[in-house]
């Protein structure tokens, strides 16, 4: 399908063919944009954020998402560049949790652990997409994960809604339901980057509205203790440079994950939508506030980008060249009855957002 060239001030969303897979079947690209100008481009392939435009202080649109240039490049696979991720996001230990008495396996798709939903992840499934045009643009991506399917229970249908809104925000809705009693903690895995793929990350200021992190141990495994973040390197209360402390290598839980790869447990823990964290940009102005339903958000720093993949933009990825803001449950939250609870039942239906707000200073 050929899309058809809108102004740039004309609000909307574009479809095109984004790349075949071996088996012929045909993943898309949209394309959501709102009078102010932002594109948020979007694959229905693992519901990768392909792209992202936010303008600087002098009003130019630039990418500030981490994306790879082709469909081909994303079917070799990605450090996990901006999908939906899922079953379940983050670690559980040794692979295995019991729900109801019963004891479940899930791959051991990190080291001894699992990690973002096993081998074959959401990340990794073709999405039903729904379109919806107008001054706020929308795609609904549908999949039905089947009972079982990487070990998971319950047959889980799941559908998640990329709004761009008039207020240059990216709105993203997770709702789901099962059929059996099962596990489920949803994100999105973006690595994001301000200064428009200019330079890394460590200049640019993060506050999270957090007064305590989960410790793990050297697998990255929660331990269950929550160590509040006063007086320590996870202190983002006030709008800290990245850089500041990512390297003091005498602190324990830095070393175990080569730099912030943590979860802070915000400080109003209501699943009301919240102020959860802000990142700004010093050189560009820009200045990007997230909002959420959930309890936490793993950041992540680009720890293990070793220059390998390259950009739209030709630029390599290097290491800390993005921050992701993973707004989650908590890490092994199935192996800690004192965690929130992460169990979905029949009946229920799970329901998460998380807004992503763009503006400049």
């Amino acid at each position: 399908m050929t899309a058809v060239a809108q102004p740039a001030n004309r609000a909307g969303i574009e479809q095109t063919d984004f790349g075949t897979f071996p088996d012929g079947r045909v993943a898309q690209l949209f394309t959501l944009r709102n009078t102010a100008g932002m594109t948020v481009q979007i694959t229905n392939y693992g519901g990768y954020i392909v792209s992202w435009t936010a303008p600087d202080r002098d009003a130019r649109q630039e990418n500030i998402t981490l994306g790879l240039p082709s469909f081909a490049d994303y079917l070799k696979g990605t450090p996990s560049l901006g999908p939906i991720i899922g079953r379940f996001g983050n670690r559980i230990c040794g692979g295995t949790f019991t729900l109801d008495g019963q004891v479940y396996t899930v791959a051991k798709n990190a080291g001894v652990n699992h990690i973002h939903g096993g081998r074959v992840g959401f990340d990794k499934k073709l999405w039903t997409a729904t379109t919806k045009s107008g001054p706020e643009p929308s795609l609904a991506l549908q999949y039905t994960s089947p009972d079982g399917e990487e070990g998971y229970p319950g047959t889980l249908a799941v559908t998640v809604t990329y709004t761009v809104q008039k207020d240059n925000a990216l709105r993203i809705d997770y709702q789901a339901t099962t059929n059996k009693p099962t596990v489920l903690n949803l994100t999105n895995h973006a690595y994001f980057n301000l200064s428009g793929m200019k330079r890394d990350v460590l200049n640019q200021e993060l506050l999270i509205k957090a007064d305590q992190v989960l410790l793990t141990d050297k697998t990255q495994i929660p331990t269950g203790e929550l160590k509040p973040v006063a007086g320590t390197v996870f202190d983002f209360t006030k709008a800290t440079s990245i850089g500041l402390r990512i390297n003091d290598t005498t602190d324990t839980q830095l070393r175990y994950g080569k730099g912030y790869d943590h979860c802070w447990v915000f400080t109003d823990s209501s699943r009301t939508l919240k102020l959860g964290a802000t990142l700004y940009e010093p050189v560009s102005g820009r200045l990007m506030t997230m909002y959420t339903t959930e309890p936490a958000v793993q950041i992540y720093t680009a720890n293990h980008l070793n220059g390998s993949l390259k950009g739209k933009e030709g630029v390599a990825y290097q290491r800390r060249w993005g921050v992701c803001l993973e707004t989650q449950h908590f890490p092994d939250a199935p192996n800690h009855p004192n965690f929130p609870t992460t169990t979905l039942r029949p009946g229920e239906t799970y329901r998460s957002t998380t807004v992503y707000k763009f503006s400049v200073r």
